[in-house]
């Protein structure tokens, strides 16, 4: 009897349903359009600590299976490995499986590795972030080869060799989905976005500093900060001490949606994170006609409207450059389609 195929996926977490757009957006924007590209291939995805209910469901055609880990340690966290084991053994029994894909080097890496070379299949792990970084145990328990190593960027490649000596093969970067973006033409009122998670690494405290010190030339300057976390409160202690009330909104939380539309109505987006494999709000920034403003520069090569300063202190001159400029243009960019991303993805796994 001929199995049908399956390309297994292993991710920490993924969407509790369709409309759970906040969660890792690039990732499920990936799934959904590698499933879309190839309705012969089943795409099941292993989450193992969310949603944080266990079950098994079908998101846009892809089959999750959600192993509710929830974030807990030690012999929670082998019991959910055990759980992941147990789920890829079962897809074995009923399908021919062509490869694993794990998302960042991390358990889901261990994981998908310990199960591959037992079972003699590919398995190609995407390096996202702070996982190549120094000091990271999974990259020693996993050992990867450089040709089963995918880095984000340019950037997390040479992170990833100078921190383990261990050059990845393929870089394949962020990709967006041009559907969901407005078509309509939408009016410039807000001069300086921001978006992303309110933690340490991502600096909005300078973000906010950036903006004080520029009101003096623009007192009537529309700033705003999409994302939530742990620095929500002080960041809005430093706005009211700052006397920015007027000028700088914290918005929460926002569907994937809404935060495009924001961006269709901002002339700048100010990325200040110290640290960054690949933001996909670069890209998407860029699709919806903003310049961007980062400290990070993820690829060797980007497009004029990335602005990228010497240092930190630079950052007020730049932006208050651009908002001088009455010729500024606000045409959007397409730097990687995830049509094409997925395309990259799925060719390695083609024999």
């Amino acid at each position: 009897m001929i199995k049908p195929k399956a390309l297994i996926i292993l991710s920490p977490g993924f969407p509790a349903d369709g409309d759970d757009t906040a969660c890792l957006p690039l990732q499920q924007i990936f799934v959904r359009t590698l499933q879309q590209d190839n309705p012969e291939l089943n795409i099941m995805v292993i989450s193992f600590q969310y949603p944080f209910k266990a079950s098994r469901y079908f998101w846009y055609g892809a089959e999750i299976i959600a192993l509710a880990g929830k974030g807990r340690g030690r012999i929670y966290r082998l019991l959910t490995w055990q759980r992941a084991f147990k789920a890829l053994k079962k897809i074995a029994r009923d399908y021919e499986i062509t490869g694993l894909l794990s998302f960042w080097m991390g358990e889901c890496a261990l994981v998908a590795n310990k199960f591959a070379k037992r079972n003699n299949l590919l398995h190609y792990c995407w390096l996202l972030g702070q996982d190549a970084k120094a000091g990271n145990h999974y990259v020693d328990q996993v050992r990867p080869m450089p040709g089963s190593v995918i880095a984000l960027s340019d950037f997390l490649a040479k992170e990833f060799y100078l921190n383990y000596n261990i050059k990845p093969r393929h870089v394949i970067p962020v990709g967006i989905d041009t559907s969901i973006f407005e078509k309509n033409a939408r009016a410039r009122d807000i001069d300086i976005m921001g978006a992303g998670s309110l933690i340490p690494l991502k600096q909005y405290s300078l973000f906010i500093n950036v903006i004080k010190s520029i009101a003096n030339d623009f007192p009537d300057i529309k700033a705003v900060i999409c994302g939530k976390g742990p620095e929500m409160e002080n960041l809005q202690n430093q706005i009211n001490r700052l006397g920015l009330e007027n000028n700088v909104e914290l918005k929460g939380e926002l569907p994937h949606r809404q935060v495009l539309a924001l961006m269709q109505r901002s002339k700048v987006l100010l990325h200040t994170s110290n640290y960054e494999g690949y933001g996909v709000v670069l890209n998407e920034a860029l699709y919806a006609g903003a310049h961007v403003v980062s400290l990070v520069k993820p690829m060797d090569v980007r497009p004029a409207q990335h602005h990228i300063p010497d240092n930190a202190e630079d950052l007020p001159a730049m932006i208050a450059a651009l908002l001088h400029d009455k010729s500024l243009k606000h045409q959007p960019v397409l730097v990687n389609s995830m049509q094409g991303i997925a395309r990259q993805v799925a060719s390695l796994f083609v024999s």
